[in-house]
C-alpha cells in the first residue's frame, strides 16, 4: 500500500498557527513559537512566511473563501428552520477563524490588510442579513418596514461580529476552547436570530421560539422564574 504523501509545509504551518491563534490569542504568539511547535527551523518557517502579518494574512484569505459562499446563501433563507441553519453555519466559520473575533481590535491597528478589508466584509454580512430579512416578510413568516430592516441588520451583524469577545470576557479562561465551541455557537446563533423575534408572525414567531429553546445549552438555561440568558 503506497504512503500518502507528506503535507506540504506551508499547509501544516498554516493548520498550526491558526491552532495556536485561536487557542491563546494572535498577539500572545511568536513565530519562534510556532517553528517550536511545528518542529521546525524558524529559517524554515520564514521561507515560506518572512512575515507574521503573511501568516494572518493568508488566514484571513481562508476565511473569506470559507464565509463568502455562505453569506451568498441568504437569498435561499426561506423559513426561521433556514435561518436558523444559516446562522448555525455562520457562527461555525466565525469559531474556526475565532482569533480574528477575539483580537478584531488589536488586528485593526496592526494589520493593513484587515483594516482596508474588514468594512467590506461588514457590509456583506449585513446584506446578508438584509436579505434574510427581505425573503422571510416575502413569504410572509415577518412583517417589518424598511428602516427596522435596516436597524436589524446592522444590528445582526454586530452581534456576530463582538459574540465571541462576549463569551471570552465572561470566561477568559475557557471560552474560547475547543470544549465550549458547541455552547459557544448556540448561544450566539440564539441570540442573534433572537432580534428577528417581535417581527414574526404568530406562527413562525412559536416556531422559532421553540427551537430557540430546543437549542439552549444548560449554561443558558433561564434560572427558575427568569428569562433565558
Amino acid at each position: 500500500m503506497a504512503k500518502k504523501a507528506p503535507r506540504r509545509t506551508a499547509e501544516r504551518i498554516l493548520e498550526v498557527t491558526l491552532a495556536l491563534f485561536n487557542r491563546f490569542g494572535e498577539p500572545n504568539v511568536s513565530t519562534t513559537l510556532i517553528a517550536a511547535e511545528l518542529r521546525i527551523s524558524p529559517g524554515n518557517l520564514y521561507y515560506h512566511y518572512p512575515a507574521k502579518d503573511e501568516l494572518i494574512n493568508s488566514l484571513y484569505e481562508r476565511y473569506q473563501k470559507a464565509l463568502l459562499p455562505l453569506l451568498s446563501a441568504a437569498p435561499e433563507v426561506r423559513d426561521v428552520e433556514d435561518a436558523w441553519f444559516f446562522m448555525h453555519s455562520l457562527f461555525e466559520r466565525v469559531w474556526e477563524y475565532r482569533f480574528l473575533y477575539r483580537d478584531l481590535g488589536d488586528l485593526l491597528t496592526r494589520n493593513r490588510r484587515l483594516e482596508t478589508d474588514i468594512q467590506a466584509v461588514l457590509e456583506l454580512k449585513r446584506q446578508a442579513f438584509r436579505a434574510v430579512l427581505d425573503h422571510l416578510e416575502h413569504t410572509g413568516a415577518l412583517s417589518i418596514s424598511p428602516e427596522e430592516g435596516d436597524l436589524c441588520a446592522t444590528q445582526m451583524v454586530v452581534m456576530l461580529t463582538w459574540w465571541l469577545s462576549y463569551e471570552y470576557a465572561r470566561d477568559p479562561r475557557h471560552a474560547l476552547e475547543d470544549a465550549q465551541a458547541q455552547n459557544a455557537l448556540l448561544r450566539g446563533a440564539r441570540h442573534v436570530l433572537g432580534l428577528i423575534l417581535p417581527y414574526l408572525q404568530a406562527e413562525p414567531r412559536e416556531h422559532l421560539r421553540l427551537l430557540l429553546l430546543a437549542y439552549q445549552d444548560p449554561a443558558s438555561a433561564a434560572p427558575a422564574g427568569g428569562q433565558p440568558a
